[in-house]
């Protein structure tokens, strides 16, 4: 795997995909090496695929485990778990880590959470790095500088038993985000208004390399919800370059190089980021100032409107089929073309995800909630990205801003985002989420979800209905 630097201008993709090449087929598949391998509680199909062909683990050292997806966030007790598939899910990951010796953040484990939380905050997540994980979100590591996707099982199983993956080349697209943010405009508003203008195919056989000023202003808590929903926007993998943001919030982070390490690591990070010459397969430029406070009000991520516009009418949709679409989702989420965005009552809130669970995301969403009260008939959660984050907002008392207002405070995992521990809503029910994905039936069956940032999301808990954040940010 010789270092290229020297080359021609290249871009930060492409220098980390050849410093991880080992061969290349005729086919033009390419085996990787593998720098980090995440795993959680729905693994167990790969372990057992590897004991069926008697295989052993090839770097278990390379490996962290944590379970997330199945765990239940009123409580820390697996024996708790009262569908027993589930509770096997998370049991199995017990056994398989300590039986091949890799390194778990357990359910009790002060630095458990969701996965693609505790990459970046444990600095397993570095610049640089091939990193994969059998969950689609995985791009949010790319955050970082790092090459970052999800595999399937298979893959899964490949990668245990070589820490190799192969893998196809694909093209590279930079989206550039200019000028200044306005009053109220997140990460998450700039993520959605992406996907609402290349679409939730848009990025389809790239890797999306974020760029501009915009971006470069983001914290690393931005930029990880950015590069988190990449894969709604059909991409391989979503980074941002390194840069001296990236390098704070790493320096001192347990799994962080250390003295004479960090130096070296430090240095080779500085010449991660795309050379000025290098080219992209396809370039995309946004305004910043064109982004507001944003929500979705479909079943994709690209159906999305700004909180002071309104939903689109069926009618307009000049392809018959798009429009057909279109007034299926109608019926489904109950709405009525042209009506505006903030007309819509809500249910229930989840605030939280690998999307929107971290500290800056649950201060957003505390800043907006202190003094002030959940609306009647509304249930409203706060789940943590990871047990840090959980201490953390404790310790600054964001949990008692939170309790006080009449939100549920609970542990930490995914949760409502995806729903498969059981924490679902009702039929029929309209939630507020600041998760990544509002298909249908991902919240429950019938549910009805909308994307937005944590502090849209605290406002339509305590007003009961979408609400302009910006107008309770001002009160």
């Amino acid at each position: 795997m010789p270092d290229q630097d020297a080359a021609a201008p290249r871009t930060m993709f492409e220098k980390i995909w050849d410093r991880h090449r080992v061969l290349e087929r005729p086919d033009g598949q390419v085996l990787l090496y593998v720098d980090r391998h995440l795993i959680h509680d729905g693994s167990e199909p790969a372990f057992d695929m590897l004991r069926r062909r008697g295989l052993p683990i090839r770097a278990p050292e390379r490996i962290f485990a944590t379970p997330d997806h199945y765990v239940p966030t009123d409580t820390r007790d697996v024996t708790a778990i009262p569908n027993p598939a589930l509770r096997a899910m998370v049991e199995s990951l017990d056994r398989n880590v300590a039986e091949h010796g890799i390194h778990m953040f357990g359910l009790k484990d002060e630095g458990q959470g969701i996965v693609h939380v505790i990459g970046p905050e444990q600095g397993l997540t570095q610049p640089g790095l091939l990193m994969v994980c059998p969950d689609s979100h995985t791009s949010t590591h790319g955050a970082m500088g790092a090459l970052a996707f999800g595999i399937g099982m298979t893959e899964v199983t490949h990668v245990l038993a070589t820490q190799t993956l192969w893998q196809r080349k694909p093209a590279t697209m930079r989206i550039s985000v200019d000028g200044p943010l306005g009053a109220g405009v997140t990460a998450k508003d700039i993520i959605l208004h992406i996907i609402a203008t290349i679409g939730a195919e848009g990025a389809v056989g790239h890797v999306i390399e974020y760029a501009g000023s915009a971006i470069r202003g983001l914290s690393m808590e931005g930029r990880l919800t950015l590069c988190n929903m990449s894969i709604e926007a059909g991409a391989r993998a979503g980074m941002v370059a390194p840069d001296e943001t990236t390098f704070d919030y790493l320096k001192g982070r347990p799994f962080a190089p250390r003295g004479a390490a960090w130096d070296r690591s430090l240095a080779q990070w500085r010449r991660l980021p795309s050379d000025p010459d290098a080219r992209f397969d396809r370039e995309v430029a946004i305004d910043a100032t064109t982004i507001a406070p944003t929500i979705t009000w479909g079943n994709s991520p690209q159906d999305a409107v700004a909180i002071d516009g309104h939903i689109p009418d069926p009618a307009d949709e000049g392809d018959p089929e798009r429009r057909a679409a279109m007034q299926d989702v109608f019926v489904y989420m109950g709405l009525a073309p042209g009506m505006a965005a903030t007309d819509l009552p809500i249910d229930r809130v989840f605030i939280g995800s690998c999307t929107n669970g971290r500290i800056e995301d649950l201060r957003a969403a505390a800043a907006i909630a202190r003094g002030r009260h959940v609306a009647a008939g509304v249930t409203a959660w706060v789940v943590p990205g990871s047990a840090p984050v959980k201490r953390q907002a404790e310790a600054e008392g964001l949990d008692r801003v939170f309790l006080e207002a009449g939100f549920d405070w609970r542990e930490a995992g995914c949760s409502m985002c995806l729903g498969t521990n059981g924490e679902i809503g009702a039929p029929g029910e309209r939630i507020a989420a600041t998760s990544n994905r509002n298909f249908r039936g991902r919240q429950g069956p019938g549910v009805r979800t909308h994307l937005m940032s944590p502090a849209m999301a605290a406002a339509a808990a305590v007003t009961g209905r979408i609400t302009d954040v910006r107008r309770l940010a001002e009160a």
